[in-house]
């Protein structure tokens, strides 16, 4: 370890404000990143309040040099996805440093050693700090600014992370999708077609019935992406904490259910990409957002589709294909454009051409690295 690079674990009220306020420094010269609100930040790594935590653990470090912070790291355990995926490893996650090997490896370093101290077997990453919240470093796309809920990243820490020893896991890629090029005479003939066949029908969230509406989105959620690479179902508890983030930002006719004789078989989840009008709030206070949110809300002009899928049974039927149609035709009568499908695995054959199905073009990778751990 480098003598000038000292860490020490974010254990006081006053650490945890430093690690969050540290993003600061890194992208106030950032044009296209967009500033995290400094309340999100705090609910993301409340090990309290946060009930992704009741089965998870993590630990928070920050790097200094002469008393200068120059970096910060999370080591986080999840068993729910261990006992998912029948893995022993643990994750790194809000990873953020200065243009510094050193620096970097310092806090590698740390994160590795705390969890080989877990038992785990393997450090994968980044987590922040979970599948669920923000997944994979931007490797390709840093020309545009980020969905909302994704992130954005500095070009060299793909380089820090190679240079330490991490190598790809996995890549996962975002499509841009436009109104003028996804929505015509010829898919929606096909949507018509699958539709008639099959006897689906769509239809929108019903913000009157909102909590039994969620409760059957989980149900879905759960049972139809259990399976896929590196999901971790939401617990009932997780699923209410994130339903009631998301309530004030909803727009419900972007929450699409597909039925078949009645019964939900799977769902769209889209929200309005208020990163539009958040990237102005340069601060990442609440209230400035909240005006900004209630003056210009009208103005967002594209959508991130966030979650798309049907239970497994009904994969192969066309149903994914028209949902993903539905999604893009209604996001546009509504107001919506243009939007973003993200994220898709880079094996998931069925959704990566359901993007190229209405013809969305891909405009950023993200990636998932992965160290090994010696057995000494």
């Amino acid at each position: 370890m480098n003598s000038e690079i000292t860490i020490r674990r974010a254990t006081s009220p006053a650490d945890e404000r430093a690690f969050i306020r540290f993003q600061w420094k890194i992208y106030t010269r950032y044009a296209y990143w967009v500033p995290p609100l400094l309340m999100d930040r705090k609910k993301l790594i409340d090990r309290k309040g946060n009930p992704f935590y009741r089965h998870a653990r993590m630990e928070l470090f920050l790097a200094e040099r002469r008393g200068e912070i120059v970096g910060r790291i999370a080591a986080i355990v999840n068993d729910n996805h261990n006992r998912e995926h029948k893995e022993n490893i643990g994750f790194f996650g809000f990873f953020e440093c200065v243009n510094d090997q050193a620096a970097a490896n310092a806090l590698l370093d740390a994160a590795r050693e705390w969890l080989q101290a877990q038992g785990v077997t393997a450090m994968r990453g980044p987590a922040s700090p979970s599948v669920n919240d923000e997944y994979g470093l931007l490797v390709d796309g840093f020309d545009r600014m980020p969905y909302i809920l994704m992130s954005y990243n500095p070009r060299y820490y793909m380089r820090l992370l190679e240079t330490y020893g991490l190598r790809k896991i996995k890549d996962m890629f975002a499509y841009e999708v436009d109104h003028e090029t996804s929505v015509g005479d010829r898919l929606q003939r096909i949507s018509d077609t699958v539709k008639k066949r099959q006897g689906f029908t769509f239809r929108t969230l019903n913000m009157g019935d909102f909590d039994n509406e969620v409760k059957i989105i989980h149900d879905l959620y759960s049972r139809g992406w259990e399976h896929n690479w590196g999901e971790v179902p939401l617990t009932p508890e997780e699923f209410d904490y994130m339903a009631k983030d998301l309530k004030p930002v909803v727009d419900p006719r972007l929450i699409i259910i597909v039925e078949l004789k009645g019964k939900p078989i799977g769902f769209a989840l889209s929200l309005p990409n208020l990163n539009e009008i958040l990237i102005h709030n340069r601060k990442g206070l609440l209230l400035p957002a909240l005006a900004r949110l209630l003056l210009f809300r009208k103005r967002v002009r594209s959508v991130r589709i966030i979650i798309l899928g049907v239970l497994p049974e009904y994969q192969g039927t066309g149903a994914g294909a028209v949902l993903f149609y539905e999604t893009s035709r209604r996001a546009t009568e509504n107001g919506y454009p243009h939007g973003e499908a993200s994220w898709v695995l880079e094996d998931n054959v069925m959704m990566n051409r359901a993007a190229e199905f209405l013809n969305g073009t891909r405009t950023k990778t993200y990636r998932l690295y992965q160290l090994d751990f010696v057995k000494q």
